[in-house]
This record gives structure tokens, C-alpha cells and sequence, in this order.
């Protein structure tokens, strides 16, 4: 990995993606480091850690939530305005329609922008609302319900303006732009939770024989991320040979690669993000019955939150397998070129033969995420209630790293393949 950055650095273009990449990066950490006048960050910050689910979107958003910065709502709303949107496109025709248009995947991505910023007002209202009058700094000058306009439209324009850091990495930088965002939060809180978790042991509320156990485990689970993210199938293809005048084409052999992950890390932070929505929602009475139930039988670490949890991510790992791989559209490329899979007819029986590879290939990358995801309850116990180097942390971090390192890789070949010039 490290020899293949040291390659890129050298090559020029990619060194411009690297550098923008790096440059939009500081721009989401400046961001998540200015106030949004008129908060009381001390309040909200204490307010963030009695709740669960807060603490999981500050974690998201590199501690911005936490001081109610101009990056408060983060890429959030735009994930879970994601996820309605694609499920909204399999379940009205109209959308279906207008995303299998050849600019279709162009106006979809629009409409999710425009419902994400829509998403982040109603998510900065409530959450102002919530925290109730300790949130906003009492002034003499300015009106209360002036603040309350002042911090929503801000927190809302710093959502948008995350959404716009992440297209121009996608565009213009290197990997996938609301992933690196996402990255880059996860990273910027590692080292306080590493410092926080050493207080707890030296202050005598955990043990230091922990310790090595908890390296450990991340250590197996980092590798256990690897080697499946880098797993594939190749499905063997022969290609006929045709005589065209005096001259015989074809008759090569190659293969589809099929990967054991081929989703990523999206399943997981869609099913994340989706999982914390009703408690989103909840929070919004904290003295009510419902939310008392809510913690009670589906707050984080409970029994049927894992398993919510674990089917959400079953969930949208076949969906996203629907969506990304299309073995018709394979079949049909694949006969039309005159190749063919060794031992399956033509047609028909590819497309099917390439759906149950499919299907495996995902039942076993869907349930091997769903089980690593149901760590982090171990890991806080461990730890002392300090989940952030929970597996689903990991996952995110492990994930992003290896796709940008496969980006790079990609860009690399792309330039130094020779093809037809040798």
C-alpha cells in the first residue's frame, strides 16, 4: 500500500487528485471547528453525551455535533435522504423510469442533494428544539426565536456545504467523496478515545490487562475486514474464435471478477444511519413513554437492536447487490461478443448461473459484516462504556482505506498500460 502511494505521489495527475482530496479535507475539519454564534456549546456538548444516539452522529461528524459547529449535521441527512431516495426508486415506477434514462442517474443524485439539505433543516430544528432553551446563549440585543432562525439556517447551510465537499472529492479527487468525510470524523476521534480510555485504566475504572485483549481484537478484526474486502471470485470466460476475411479473432480466455464484498462499506453506514433514525425521532420527547420503551427494548447494545441491526445490513447488502450488478446486462454483453462461461449455455442460464454466484457471494459478506457489527457491545463492556472502537468504526476506517488504496492502484494501471502499443 505504501509503495503504491509512494508511485502515485510520483505521477502527476493523481498527485493533483491527492492534494485536492487532502485540501477538501481541511476544509470539513476547519468547518467542523467553527461555532455557529449564538449556541451554548457546553450545554450541547453535555447533552450529546447522555445520549447514545447523539454521541453516534458526533462520532460521524469528528466531534461537530458535540460543540454544534457549522458542520453540526454533517453528512447525515444526506445519507439517510439516500437511502429514501433508493428505496423511493424500486417502489415508484416514476423514479424506476427516470433512473434507467441515460442522465437519469444525474437527476436522482440532484433530487437526494436538494431532500438531504431539506433533511438537515428539519433534523437542526429538532434538535434545537429538543435541547430546549440551555442550547441558545441569552442576549440583550438579538430576540430568542432570531437565534433559533440563525442557528438552523447555518447548521443547515454547513450540511449543504458538506455535500459539496463530498461531490468535488468524488469529481476531482481520489475514492468516493461522502465516504472519505465520514473517514476523516471516524479518524479525528480516534486519539481522544485512546486518551480517554487510558484515564478510565489508570484512574482504576477498567483493568490494565485489557489492554493487550482489546488490541487484540481490533487487530483481528481489521484483518478479518481485510482479507474479505480483498476476496473474489473469478468466473472463468472463453471467447469463440470468428474469421473475418483472412484474418481469426477471438479464441482468448479471461474471467468476470466477482468480489466477496462487492457493496463496501455503503450496507453499513446506510444501516447504521437508518438504525438511529426512530431514536432520532424518540429524542425528540426524552420524558415521554416512548422513549423510556424505546430505550428499554431497542436503545443501543439491547437484544433486538442487534438483530435490527444485523438484518438492516443483511437488507441492504442485497439491495445494493440489485442495484450494482446486473448479470442480465452481463449475459447479453458476453453473448454478443461471442464469449461464454465454460460449461453453461448461452443466454438465459449465464444470467442465472451469474445471480446464484451473485446471491452467495453476498449471504456471505452480508452475514460476516453483520456478525463483526455485533462487536462493539463486547468492545464496551471491555472498555468502559467507550464504544468508538466499535466494529462498526472499524468497518468504515478498514474499508475506506482499502477502496482508496484499489482507486490509486486503478489509476496507476489506467496510466501505465500499454494495451495495444507493445
Amino acid at each position: 500500500m505504501f509503495e503504491t502511494l509512494k508511485t502515485a505521489w510520483k505521477t502527476e495527475d493523481i498527485r493533483k487528485k491527492i492534494v485536492y482530496t487532502l485540501l477538501m479535507l481541511a476544509v470539513f475539519r476547519l468547518g467542523c471547528y467553527i461555532p455557529i454564534p449564538g449556541v451554548n456549546p457546553s450545554f450541547i456538548n453535555q447533552q450529546v453525551e447522555n445520549f447514545s444516539i447523539l454521541g453516534f452522529i458526533n462520532l460521524m461528524n469528528g466531534g461537530a455535533l458535540g460543540n454544534f459547529t457549522l458542520f453540526a449535521m454533517g453528512i447525515q441527512p444526506y445519507i439517510t435522504a439516500s437511502i429514501i431516495i433508493n428505496l423511493l426508486t424500486v417502489a415508484i415506477p416514476a423514479l424506476e423510469r427516470m433512473a434507467k434514462e441515460p442522465d437519469g442517474k444525474d437527476k436522482i443524485e440532484n433530487i437526494t442533494r436538494i431532500f438531504g439539505v431539506v433533511l438537515a433543516g428539519v433534523m437542526a430544528i429538532g434538535l434545537i428544539l429538543t435541547m430546549g432553551s440551555g442550547a441558545v446563549l441569552p442576549s440583550e440585543t438579538v430576540p430568542t426565536w432570531l437565534s433559533y432562525v440563525t442557528i438552523v439556517l447555518v447548521a443547515t447551510a454547513g450540511s449543504a456545504l458538506c455535500i459539496w465537499i463530498g461531490d468535488r472529492i468524488t469529481e476531482k479527487g481520489i475514492g468516493n467523496g461522502i465516504s472519505f468525510l465520514i473517514f476523516a470524523g471516524i479518524a479525528s476521534r480516534v486519539l481522544p478515545v485512546i486518551v480517554s480510555y487510558f484515564s478510565l485504566v489508570f484512574a482504576g475504572a477498567t483493568t490494565f490487562w485489557l489492554v493487550p485483549v482489546v488490541i487484540a481484537l481490533i487487530f483481528l478484526v481489521i484483518l478479518a475486514l481485510t482479507l474479505v474486502d480483498l476476496g473474489e471470485r473469478r468466473v472463468p470466460v472463453q471467447y469463440a474464435k470468428r474469421v473475418v476475411g483472412r484474418k481469426m479473432y477471438g479464441g482468448n480466455s479471461t474471467h468476470i471478477p466477482m468480489r466477496v464484498n462487492q457493496n463496501g462499506v455503503m450496507p453499513l453506514i446506510f444501516a447504521a444511519t437508518l438504525i438511529q433514525f426512530p431514536g432520532m425521532i424518540a429524542q425528540f420527547w426524552p420524558n415521554s413513554g416512548f422513549y423510556a420503551w424505546y430505550q428499554q427494548w431497542l436503545g443501543a447494545g439491547t437484544v433486538i437492536y442487534m438483530i435490527v441491526y444485523a438484518l438492516l445490513i443483511v437488507g441492504f447488502a442485497y439491495f445494493y447487490t440489485t442495484i450494482s450488478f446486473n448479470p442480465i446486462e452481463i449475459s447479453k454483453n458476453m453473448q454478443q461478443n461471442g464469449g461464454f462461461i465454460p460449461g453453461i449455455r448461452p443466454g438465459r442460464p449465464t444470467s442465472d448461473y451469474l445471480k446464484r454466484i451473485s446471491h452467495r457471494l453476498t449471504m456471505f459478506s452480508a452475514v460476516f459484516l453483520a456478525v463483526v457489527a455485533a462487536v462493539p457491545t463486547v468492545f464496551s463492556g471491555l472498555m468502559g462504556g467507550i464504544s468508538a472502537f466499535g466494529a462498526t468504526s472499524l468497518m468504515i476506517l478498514v474499508s475506506v482505506a482499502l477502496e482508496t488504496s484499489k482507486t490509486i492502484e486503478a489509476e496507476l494501471t489506467m496510466r501505465n498500460y500499454k494495451g495495444f502499443l507493445k
